[in-house]
């Protein structure tokens, strides 16, 4: 994993130094309407997935907290906070593409797998998995981004324990989709849905930390994803 993070930065370091548009670019990712735009854009597949399965969502756990965290990231996106820094690097694009739409990418593939826990246990971990997620999203606000951008340096909420709670959340909500769909189809999907986040984790913390205050937070924060594990 460091060693593909390690030829992700290079490459940004080599867009940076050799390309005279470098900055010009920047001006144009950090203007506040273009932001906004590839916000609306980035929320088109969230906005046609609620809009298609609305009137199928059932009022079991599952699905209302599929809703709920939906219609979160939707909001918090299309309001964001505009970016002070937005990296150029196309592979840091291609990276934060495939993450957040990787569960768009696969939908199709994934089987009718079957439960192998009681359905108490499975509803537990979705739901601790969710308040996780959403208290990271709450403690993030405004400032949430898919591709690496330095908006606010969030140190306060959630991010005082660990440094991706959102990530963190999303990790344990996986556990419980396993649980519940089991099949080795759907947890390799889902395996490979972590290992991009996991990538872009390192890839975010090696664009921000160039800013003394987030180099600070990452001294002060040790852990990545969960407190005292990892």
């Amino acid at each position: 994993m460091q060693d593909a993070l390690k030829i992700f930065y290079h490459k940004e370091e080599q867009i940076v130094a050799t390309t005279t548009s470098a900055i010009p670019l920047q001006r144009v990712l950090t203007n506040p309407w273009v932001d906004r735009g590839f916000a609306a854009m980035a929320m088109v597949p969230f906005i046609y997935s609620v809009a298609v399965n609305y009137h199928y969502v059932r009022m079991d756990i599952p699905s209302v907290l599929w809703l709920a965290d939906m219609l979160i990231i939707i909001s918090t996106t299309l309001f964001r906070k505009p970016a002070v820094r937005v990296t150029p690097n196309p592979w840091f694009w291609a990276l934060a593409f495939v993450a957040t739409y990787w569960g768009f990418l696969t939908w199709g593939l994934q089987t009718d797998g079957r439960r192998v826990a009681p359905t108490l246990i499975v509803n537990a971990i979705a739901i601790l998995g969710t308040a996780i997620e959403l208290w990271g999203r709450f403690s993030l606000g405004r400032n949430i981004g898919f591709v690496p951008a330095q908006r606010d340096i969030v140190v306060h909420g959630a991010y005082r324990f660990v440094r991706h709670p959102i990530y963190t959340g999303l990790f344990v909500g996986l556990v419980a989709d396993c649980l519940a769909n089991w099949s080795p189809r759907n947890c390799l999907i889902n395996g490979f849905f972590v290992f991009w986040f996991l990538i872009k984790s390192l890839v975010e913390e090696s664009f921000l930390r160039n800013d003394p205050a987030y180099a600070a937070y990452l001294r002060r924060v040790r852990w990545h994803w969960f407190p005292g594990v990892i």
